[in-house]
């Protein structure tokens, strides 16, 4: 039997919505887009929004429905097109049968972001008209000439990403500091975007470390300044201890600058990371005027790390909040209430380790808050009864000399760069020429072991120049108050606790050691 053939003619027009009759009007909407806000740009946004408009207006087969706008935003991505998101929303439940923009790149200078909406778009029967490519995209070469396009404006988009970078990292290298002004506590912008104080907010900034030098937590400090009714850096009323603790850190109000914290890894997404070596930074000094002193700033450094290093976490709700530790387990002790709802209530100060679970229970007891104060009274007493001392010789002695150390940090990093000198000579000559591979690998690990050895032993020195300069910061610190009491104390004084004090250990025979913050002892 002979095969027979019979064509079944289209009975839709895949050029109009389905459910549309064939001379309809299409409902035609516009879209315009220009990636910056500034006010030469705007010119340009207006006249497109108004170009738009006549343009589907005078067309008598078209149904005109709105001019979509996203004013001040980038292309490389469709996330935070707000106008952009609510035009495919719009079309893809019906009410849009085509749009019209300017070209491709105002579109998206995202091949994938592009292509995937456009196909989208395509699957409801809905047809894109680009007006300088002169692409219609139920067109067959729509789309080949839409990825093409599209690719040459993502590498646009990925050329004009590299020279701002480059721009950046150039300005970073020749030391040209700058920040979010107007969210940045204690500096206005200036003239020429110089860094000018703002007298007012500095007083600010240097109460928060005045605050925190005299034992608040990073909590406490975020609590006062909201409840005084004080703006955050970006506004807002209420401050968070994550806030207090960026202003604590920053090497911005000692006049220095920090650069290169940040790079944009991707220029499609903007994914922003901190630089952890990835990329290099510079540390220009003595950039601008300074708002607190280099030593406010390195005691504050040595307290933050104080507080992080102790076991338990930090408080100061109460007067002796991570002061007392216990000489067993090495926990804070904390403020108990006893008998609660009785008329014996009490408050008492015992281990905080002590019923933790998992721990041997510690046999320090407990005690009130007047014996402790008792007991400091006593120290602090027989401290200054103790011969008083010279600051500045106490500051000349032998022990924060650092010059001999920093005489061996100059000779490390002169080995240092050798080794590598050393290193991409062999790697070079292994690369040109013939080599016996075994000895050659044996030579290479020797330098690269000689090489990481060295970098500990740098790494090491540094720290040790930090830790001796920063125990004279604070021993001067610790003398200057000491030094302020004339005549032996009668009442306890909290304040002299915070600035004399590191902290207490407290043994199972309610002995008090007191450790103060040049490290000398006294035990009560």
């Amino acid at each position: 039997m002979e095969r027979v053939i019979r064509t079944i003619p289209a009975s839709v027009d895949r050029f109009q919505p389905a459910n549309t009759k064939a001379f309809a009007k299409r409902r035609v909407a516009g879209y315009a887009r220009v990636s910056t806000d500034k006010d030469d740009q705007f010119s340009s946004y207006e006249a497109q929004v108004d170009y738009y408009t006549k343009y589907i207006k005078s067309r008598s087969d078209w149904e005109f429905i709105e001019v979509y706008t996203d004013e001040g935003i980038t292309g490389t991505s469709t996330k935070f097109r707000e106008g952009f998101k609510r035009m495919i929303e719009d079309a893809i439940s019906g009410k849009i049968d085509l749009i019209v923009t300017k070209s491709v790149s105002r579109f998206a200078r995202n091949t994938v972001d592009s292509l995937t909406t456009i196909r989208k778009l395509k699957e409801k029967n809905i047809e894109c008209y680009f007006e300088k490519e002169n692409i219609w995209t139920f067109d067959s070469k729509g789309e080949l000439l839409i990825t093409i396009m599209s690719s040459l404006a993502q590498e646009e988009s990925r050329s004009i990403s590299e020279n701002v970078t480059w721009g950046h990292r150039k300005r970073f290298a020749d030391g040209k500091a700058s920040i979010a002004f107007s969210t940045f506590l204690g500096y206005d912008k200036g003239p020429n975007g110089e860094f000018v104080v703002n007298e007012k907010q500095a007083e600010i900034v240097k109460e928060i470390y005045s605050m925190f030098l005299k034992g608040m937590a990073n909590s406490r400090i975020a609590s006062t300044l909201t409840k005084r009714g004080i703006p955050t850096p970006g506004g807002e009323k209420n401050w968070a201890g994550s806030t207090v603790a960026s202003i604590l850190q920053n090497e911005k109000y000692i006049g220095d600058a920090l650069l290169q914290k940040f790079f944009t890894v991707d220029y499609l997404t903007r994914k922003v990371k901190r630089n952890e070596g990835e990329i290099p930074q510079y540390y220009v000094k003595n950039n601008h005027e300074a708002i607190i002193s280099r030593d406010v700033f390195d005691l504050v450094q040595a307290e933050m790390a104080r507080r992080k290093g102790k076991s338990g976490r930090y408080s100061n709700l109460k007067t002796f909040s991570s002061k007392i530790v216990c000489s067993q387990c090495g926990e804070y002790f904390t403020r108990k209430v006893w008998h609660s709802t009785s008329k014996y209530r009490s408050y008492v100060w015992q281990c905080g380790g002590k019923y933790k679970k998992g721990k041997p229970r510690c046999s320090t007891g407990h005690f009130k808050d007047d014996l402790i104060k008792d007991m400091f009274i006593i120290a602090i007493n027989r401290l200054i009864a103790s011969e008083p001392a010279d600051v500045n010789e106490v500051l000349q002695s032998s022990i924060f000399n650092v010059s001999n150390l920093e005489k061996q940090c100059v000779q490390k990093r002169n080995k240092i760069e050798k080794l590598s000198d050393s290193l991409n000579n062999l790697i070079q000559k292994n690369a040109l020429f013939v080599q016996n591979q075994s000895e050659y690998d044996e030579h290479y690990t020797a330098l690269v072991s000689e090489f990481e050895k060295t970098k500990k032993e740098l790494s090491s020195l540094e720290e040790r120049i930090k830790d001796k300069k920063l125990r004279k910061v604070i021993v001067k610190e610790f003398l200057k108050n000491l030094n302020r009491i004339s005549e032996p104390i009668e009442k306890f004084d909290e304040t002299l606790l915070v600035t004399l004090v590191d902290h207490i250990v407290v043994n199972e025979k309610k002995e008090f050691k007191f450790v103060f913050k040049d490290n000398s002892t006294i035990t009560v």
